[in-house]
């Protein structure tokens, strides 16, 4: 198979730091019962991710290409082996805070020399939307991994979870012995003759109209998925009252969910136009909280502690499904966005999207946060129909920029 050392570098990095940067919602439930810290505290881990990711994409999308991808992804699975092993000796709310630090730097260098890759192994819009779309969807059967993995070194000692950093340290240690030895690195076109000239075409990308309502629809996209994703394990909790080790368990179908989701989008796509789908998509989402949620305020006050599965209701299996709608929407807006631009761009355009999907992650689960605390978890969802709503807004004018004879 052409290009097998690249891909199955990208799916393996891609795969690790799913497992480390989307267990954000699983310590901040455990910061609030180990710590005792609040949900509008706890809910300062996300920006402690997310804001490290667009100030390092930020920095140096535009000198990536002559540094070396290969580099880039030695360099970030290094520093997040030290953030993980300062979260088992520190034992802190304050090491949890220099854990996501480390997972935010290190995936900012991971996913833009990812997404640049993708454009160099690729031919075609088509090619390039189904290996984006598979991609996404093996970051997602890492994300449902850390469900599984997490609970399964939880126990009566309240420090018994760290464990599992340990067997983190040495999936990464692995996944940097595979890249060491694996060719990936390749002549790239990069934007300008010096490094002076790629920031400045990186700066003149974003007042392109296509990429200006791309970065909107990014930020609005990844607000509904973290505002979901982070708080889900908690709002189990707090609104079906499943035990501490159930809520997280029954996250791991949301994000089974979003693994199916993408992975189905990455055929789908071949048969239909990307933009009615991700329309489809969006609608049965906000269709799921509208059903969901109202029937949640039914007798809350009389439920009693779930331990085992059996004993969850039929809508605790119902919301996690959303993400079996919402997994296909973000890989398909970031393969119409890059295709539609010069190879030479992608690297850039990958910050700008790292940027602004970090900044949606941070203020959607900050909001959720926030409203969780102040009005209750079901209330809080129904926060997350907005930015649904503005998104078809969006995407029907990104399908009109893209289809247009010039892009840039």
């Amino acid at each position: 198979m052409k290009n097998l050392g690249i891909k199955v570098s990208i799916y393996l990095n891609y795969f690790v730091f799913a497992i480390l940067l989307n267990s954000v919602g699983i310590v901040i439930a455990k910061s609030i019962n180990v710590y005792g810290v609040s949900e509008s505290q706890a809910s300062v881990l996300e920006a402690f991710k997310d804001l490290p990711i667009a100030i390092v994409s930020f920095l140096v999308a535009s000198f990536l290409p002559r540094f070396g991808y290969k580099k880039a992804m030695l360099t970030g699975l290094a520093i997040v082996f030290f953030g993980c092993l300062s979260m088992v000796f520190g034992n802190s709310f304050f090491s949890t805070k220099i854990l996501f630090l480390s997972i935010g730097v290190s995936f900012a260098l991971i996913k833009l020399s990812v997404y640049s890759l993708i454009g160099l192994i690729t031919e075609g819009k088509v090619a390039h939307s189904s290996l984006m779309s598979s991609i996404e969807g093996f970051f997602m059967v890492g994300i449902a991994l850390a469900y599984v993995l997490f609970p399964f070194f939880y126990s009566e000692d309240p420090n018994s979870w760290l464990n599992v950093y340990y067997v983190l340290c040495v999936l990464i240690l692995l996944s940097f012995l595979f890249l060491l030895f694996s060719k990936v690195e390749y002549n790239v076109e990069t934007s300008g003759n010096s490094l002076v000239d790629d920031m400045r075409a990186s700066a003149k990308l974003i007042v392109v109209p296509l990429v200006l309502v791309f970065i909107i629809s990014a930020f609005l996209f990844v607000m509904i998925e973290q505002g979901i994703m982070t708080w889900l394990p908690r709002f189990n909790e707090k609104i079906f009252f499943f035990s501490e080790k159930l809520s997280v368990q029954m996250a791991f179908i949301f994000a089974l969910s979003l693994a199916l989701g993408r992975f189905i989008a990455g055929y789908l796509t071949k048969k239909l136009s990307w933009v009615l789908l991700v329309i489809i998509c969006i609608v049965i989402s906000g269709g799921i909280l509208l059903f969901v949620l109202p029937r949640l305020k039914v007798d809350i006050d009389t439920l009693v502690k779930i331990e085992s599965i059996v004993d969850v209701p039929t809508l605790g299996f119902i919301l996690p499904l959303i993400g079996l709608f919402i997994a296909p929407i973000y890989p398909l807006l970031n393969s119409t966005v890059l295709s539609s631009l010069p190879k030479k761009l992608h690297s850039p355009m990958s910050g700008l999207i790292i940027i602004f999907s970090a900044l949606g992650g941070t203020i959607g689960s900050r909001i959720v946060g926030e409203l969780f605390e102040s009005i209750g978890g079901a209330n809080a969802f129904y926060f997350l129909l907005i930015p649904m709503f503005l998104l078809i807004v969006f995407v029907l004018l990104i399908d009109r920029m893209s289809k247009a004879k010039t892009v840039i």
